[in-house]
């Protein structure tokens, strides 16, 4: 389990009542923020407090890891310089009686504060360039005791759902509502032929041509070693829905043919490759998890070379993706 902190005087109100975070991908400059890409290490069971107006107001538990997400409408023009796509993580919230103000015990905190990425000045105030920080065990158990019972609760639930979650992950179904809306515009482009668009529309599962196009590459799943294709998933590297051209979606070196399992865990960002062919492990994912589906966590597993095609498409789904580690 780890501890969060989230700023959310822009979004409080939304983020609360539809349980979620949300926040853009990079900076508007395109820089990646730490405070963002922090999204990508939140695990189910997790918790966050959320500060607003100078205090804690509620605490939540994570639900989800994270995933790609439109910004919110219900945002409006609050952060009208966003992207239009970001990353988001279910939250189960309970906003607290108790709300403490941190620089009123700034004192009992400050020794307890991050030494890097510290969500506050050592005066005790909030800063406002943070969205997203990790919180030491030491900072928040300071905050549970302060909070008291409403916090305690939380996490003495927040073990068992981490438990529920990971083996049995939620839905996502705003990714699959954007999914939807993407394959609506290409079913409704009359500049397509027929052919094109039902071609575009099978590729978002893996079917058609996009199939067609990454067997003529890719022989066998680069984990398991599976060679018949029956069993075999046709999975893209950059996301059918993050293409932006119909050439990528159909590009078969945007592909990797993989069994179910293997398919899920490269889909929803558990593993990645590197250019040189080894198999990457996100560090929120769980071990025992993996090692049930057969993917060796000790030690490295090199699954072949690659395209220059196919690590270019690689590359993305690294950056965009894997559900990533911190030390940045």
């Amino acid at each position: 389990m780890r501890y969060w902190w989230v700023n959310q005087n822009q979004t409080y109100r939304h983020e609360i009542a539809g349980g979620y975070l949300w926040s853009p991908k990079r900076k508007t400059n395109g820089q990646r923020n730490p405070f963002y890409e922090f999204m990508r290490e939140v695990a189910p069971g997790d918790i966050v407090f959320s500060f607003r107006d100078a205090r804690i107001s509620a605490i939540g538990i994570a639900r989800t890891y994270c995933f790609e997400s439109p910004k919110p409408l219900e945002f409006g023009t609050a952060g009208a310089y966003w992207e239009k796509i970001g990353w988001r993580v279910n939250i189960a919230f309970r906003e607290i009686a108790a709300r403490v103000r941190p620089k009123d015990h700034i004192d009992k905190l400050r020794s307890t504060l991050p030494a890097k990425y510290s969500p506050l000045t050592p005066d005790g105030d909030g800063l406002q360039s943070v969205y997203l920080a990790e919180i030491g065990a030491a900072f928040a158990n300071e905050l549970f005791h302060l909070i008291g019972d409403e916090a305690n609760q939380v996490r003495t639930t927040a073990s068992a759902i981490a438990k529920v979650e990971k083996e049995t992950p939620a839905p996502e179904p705003v990714l699959e509502e954007w999914e939807r809306h993407v394959e609506g515009a290409i079913a409704a482009d009359a500049t397509l032929a027929d052919t094109e668009r039902r071609a575009l529309i099978l590729a978002r599962r893996g079917q058609g041509r996009f199939r067609e196009n990454v067997q003529t590459i890719e022989r066998a799943c680069r984990v398991t070693k599976v060679d018949k294709f029956e069993h075999l998933i046709a999975s893209h590297a950059r996301p059918w829905r993050d293409c932006d051209t119909h050439e990528q979606r159909l590009d078969g070196e945007n592909g990797l043919l993989l069994t179910p399992t293997i398919d899920h865990l490269f889909d929803k960002g558990f593993i990645s490759f590197d250019n040189n062919g080894d198999l990457l492990i996100s560090p929120v994912v769980d071990t025992v998890s993996l090692q049930r589906m057969g993917i060796a966590t000790n030690g490295k597993t090199n699954v072949g070379r690659f395209s220059e095609g196919q690590r270019h498409y690689l590359a993305y789904h690294r950056e965009n993706v894997l559900r990533m580690a911190s030390g940045r």
